[in-house]
């Protein structure tokens, strides 16, 4: 995972004579009859496939030597680019085609504005760049294995680089703001699971008493409110990464019985989890007690990596929960979210980071997850409502 810094923008271009050299079909991605007679790509080709779309035509673009000058002092000032919303002419379009192809493939669409965002490779690239030379233009991608990129000039000329160790040539890659895409995500992982069944009733709130079972005491007004399992600090394992990989996005699927005695999901954003190998201390909630009917559930952590389709995950894991009928006593719902991911999710760079198998409400501190990818400190924790 790489850090984020701070964004800010720059100007439009126009860049129609370039793009037409490209060719419309090439840069605004229409599809041939063999490709319409396919089935659909998965979310993870879908997004790589308009992602490189992008990438080619942005670096033809950069022919245009105003242009080059403009897109150069953007992403000098600033990390993350919102390219789409700076082009001009020819190069908007195929951004913007670009951009509703991956708010589809990721079930987005309607839900979130403009994805892409382009920022230089690495800060080594930074001294190349002042001086004015003209950079290639490459995908991110989202595979950790992976040995080689592919960048582009602005001729239209395809460079093959090594993923792990940064060239001296200035690239621009080509990403997606993961923030933006997976609060919207979540929203509609939520608004989609519902609306497949797979929810408790709203949860009341509680007085202390009634979820400890501990007497008053001395007469006082009970406190109403819930408990909750807070987490005091976490940390992720630290693995190499290609240069060219940008922010990885954390979320948790928190799993258990609700009080209406049906499975329940409760998805949990983890945004400031930017980097492997560094403690966190969010005191950030994690389970809301009063949503389940038992004192355990169960925590799967996953990974918005680009290629993540929200509708679809939310209609895989309703399919298999759903069928897990309350027996009167807690199961493990771990395994049956894992089953649920669909195959082709796992055949390049897994979304699932780690799980933490039956969280008790009484627990207080470290628990490692399964995987061995990374460990949290929880802490029983009572919100108060007044």
């Amino acid at each position: 995972m790489r850090p984020r810094q701070s964004r800010r923008h720059g100007a439009a271009v126009t860049v129609a004579a370039t793009l037409a050299a490209l060719g419309a079909g090439q840069i605004l991605g229409t599809p041939t009859a063999s490709a319409a007679a396919s089935h659909s790509p998965t979310p993870s080709s879908a997004v790589a496939s308009a992602q490189d779309r992008a990438a080619r035509a942005i670096a033809g673009s950069l022919s245009d030597t105003g242009w080059r000058a403009r897109l150069r002092a953007a992403a000098l000032a600033s990390d993350e680019v919102p390219v789409t919303r700076l082009a001009g002419g020819a190069l908007k379009p195929a951004l913007t085609a670009a951009d509703h192809r991956i708010a589809t493939a990721k079930g987005l669409d309607g839900q979130v504005g403009s994805l892409l965002r382009l920022r230089l490779g690495d800060d080594s690239m930074r001294p190349a760049l002042t001086a004015g030379r003209t950079p290639w233009v490459a995908a991110a991608t989202s595979d950790d294995d992976a040995t080689t990129v592919t960048a582009y000039d602005s001729r239209g000329r395809a460079h093959s680089l090594d993923a792990h160790k940064a060239p001296t040539h200035p690239v621009y890659v080509v990403d997606i703001d993961g923030d933006q895409a997976l609060a919207a995500g979540l929203r509609v992982l939520g608004t989609e699971l519902h609306r497949l069944g797979v929810a408790s009733a709203a949860p009341a709130p509680t007085t202390a008493q009634q979820r400890t079972g501990k007497p008053a005491g001395r007469p006082a007004p009970a406190t109403a409110g819930f408990w909750t399992t807070r987490i005091s600090a976490v940390e992720l394992s630290d693995d190499e990464e290609p240069w060219i990989k940008g922010d990885a996005e954390i979320y948790t699927l928190v799993t258990g019985f609700g009080q209406d005695g049906k499975v329940r999901v409760d998805p949990v954003d983890m945004p400031y989890l930017d980097n492997d190998g560094t403690v966190y201390r969010p005191n950030q909630i994690l389970v809301n007690w009063s949503n389940y009917k038992y004192d355990l559930a169960d925590a799967v952590m996953m990974e918005e990596d680009g290629s993540t389709n929200y509708r679809d995950l939310a209609k895989a894991i309703a399919t298999v929960l759903l069928t897990i009928a309350d027996q009167g006593g807690y199961v493990p719902l771990v395994n049956a979210v894992l089953d649920a991911i669909p195959d082709d999710w796992w055949t390049d760079d897994p979304d699932y980071v780690d799980s933490w198998y039956t969280l008790a409400r009484s627990d207080n501190g470290t628990r490692h997850g399964a995987r061995g990818n990374g460990w949290m400190t929880v802490e029983p924790y009572f919100v108060q409502q007044f």
